[in-house]
């Protein structure tokens, strides 16, 4: 008999106008680092909330096995209770308490007189630190940690707990290679010391190179496990199981015919917002109609700055340099005025600051231009859902309607709804920062598809990535950016990954 730690049988979650999830069956063989994977929208989190407790016994069908018995979690308590701790991918720290106190959050180490033995605290705190390999004094406010370092405090926490099966939920979306990677070599550890993983992500290379099993989710029913092991299985043949199909590129083939100028950027200089430093140094650059322009950079190297001061200062003190559209040099001194000139800038954090996600689908996409749906300052409603009605056709936007709330969307979904709110502006140049960030290789294809339209239709688009294999894939030239400096540019048909990253480190190589 198989020695299964966890099967989920049959397993059907409703929400109200959409089945998420139905008879979908998981079997993790225990010990083993077992992967989900499947387009945004596929059902992968709801079933792993179902698993833990979040979607509690009673609101859903199916049942679940762990350890052989039939388990009923009613909340996160019960599931923890029983071993078995998931890791979101918001992170659920509290940055102002301490790496300690967030361990033992709710599990306090307390003393014969029923206070809390800080002593204790940080000394079991230290020992669950360096399991994870996290070199960090315990007493150290947990919002002075990169993402990277906290991700291993949740770890860290979930130790504490005496986890046997372990779920992390993209764990590696927002960090780098080395963070990606140290990572990756923790959960090995975690496998050999005979804890359960099942993880979630959209980076193929890393199931690859990590898992021992795969389970595809394709429209919230299971399609397949594969066996890791067996040399057929490769990217190619996930990704066939996750989108129905062959892809036969991961880029959709383009005509570059590029045309007049459309923006340029002057010695583009900028100070660090808070600190006497300079994040962007002199940089100038250009964009043509029709056009897609990347720009590329190791972490720290300034793309984000530069994309967010260009649009309307919105980062950043001390900004100078010039700014022409069309030409025309243009003053871009807040949002708004950097709107009205034809720049939009679609930000890294769709969460944060790209999205309202307690709201409708409908407000979001008519957010940045009010202006066009209003008479005499009131908006004309009707006009502004038949604008998002359009948006949720045209850009494929998977929801029942445009009522449907933000934040209950897919990655990929919400992806798509801030591309539809600033093309709703009608930009003439379009900033995407990391524009595929956290999304499946499906959803990825649509967006490429998307820029592809844009520059069809006259567009200027910059692409900022941290994936050189996507800039090479859709950009016709890619800058290099590196201490906030631009150290040259290449045509794609020039440029591989070795001579971006070259000049990637230039900079860097000159200062040390």
């Amino acid at each position: 008999m198989d020695d299964y730690i966890l099967e989920m049988r049959s397993i059907t979650k409703t929400f109200p106008g959409v089945k998420a999830l139905s008879e979908v069956s998981l079997a993790v063989h225990r010990g083993e680092v077992h992967a989900i994977c499947g387009e945004n929208g596929a059902g992968k989190s709801t079933l792993m909330k179902v698993l833990s407790g979040v979607y509690p016994a009673g609101s859903y069908e199916g049942e679940i096995l762990y350890g052989g018995q039939v388990c009923k979690f009613s909340g996160i308590r019960d599931s923890e209770h029983a071993g078995i701790v998931i890791i979101h991918q918001e992170l659920a720290l509290v940055p102002y308490l301490s790496i300690a106190e967030n361990i033992f959050l709710g599990n306090e180490r307390r003393g014969r007189n029923g206070l809390i033995d800080w002593n204790k605290a940080n000394a079991d705190a230290a020992e669950l630190l360096e399991s994870v390999g996290l070199h960090e004094n315990p007493v150290t406010p947990v919002g002075q940690l990169g993402v990277g370092k906290q991700q291993l405090v949740e770890i860290a926490k979930a130790l504490s707990k005496d986890v046997k099966l372990l779920i992390l939920d993209e764990p590696t979306a927002a960090l780098n290679d080395t963070d990606s990677e140290h990572l990756l070599g923790l959960i090995r550890q975690l496998r050999d010391r005979g804890i359960t993983s099942i993880i979630i992500s959209h980076k193929l290379n890393e199931i690859i190179a990590i898992a021992d099993q795969t389970t595809i989710i394709r429209d919230g029913q299971t399609v397949e496990t594969l066996d890791m092991a067996d040399p057929a299985v490769d990217t190619d043949r996930i990704i066939r199981g996750m989108v129905g199909r062959d892809l036969e590129s991961y880029y959709p083939e383009r005509e570059s015919h590029p045309g007049e100028e459309v923006l340029r950027v002057e010695d583009w200089t900028v100070k660090h917002a808070t600190q006497d430093r300079l994040v962007v140094d002199h940089a100038s650059f250009d964009v043509r109609a029709g056009e897609v322009v990347g720009i590329a950079g190791l972490m720290g190297a300034g793309r984000t700055e530069l994309a967010m001061s260009i649009f309307g200062r919105s980062y950043g003190r001390d900004v100078s340099g010039r700014i022409f559209i069309h030409g025309r040099e243009v003053k871009a001194r807040s949002v708004a005025e950097a709107i009205d000139h034809g720049i939009a800038y679609a930000t890294e954090d769709r969460k944060k600051y790209g999205l309202n996600l307690i709201e409708d689908i409908r407000r979001n996409v008519s957010a940045a231009a009010l202006s066009k749906l209003a008479r005499r300052g009131w908006v004309n409603s009707n006009e502004e859902t038949k604008v998002a009605e359009e948006s949720r056709r045209s850009m494929n936007i998977k929801a029942p309607s445009v009522s449907s709330i933000v934040g209950k969307l897919s990655g990929g979904n919400q992806q798509k709804v801030v591309l539809s709110k600033w093309l709703f502006t009608d930009p003439d140049v379009l900033i995407l920062d990391e524009p595929t960030r956290g999304i499946d290789v499906g959803a990825k294809y649509e967006i490429y598809t998307i820029i592809n339209r844009l520059v069809a239709a006259g567009k200027a688009v910059v692409v900022i990535s941290s994936e050189l294999p996507e800039l090479l894939g859709i950009c016709d030239r890619i800058y290099t950016l590196s201490a906030g400096r631009i150290t040259g540019q290449q045509p794609v048909r020039e440029a591989t990954q070795e001579s971006l990253m070259a000049l990637m480190t230039k900079e860097r190589e000159l200062a040390a």
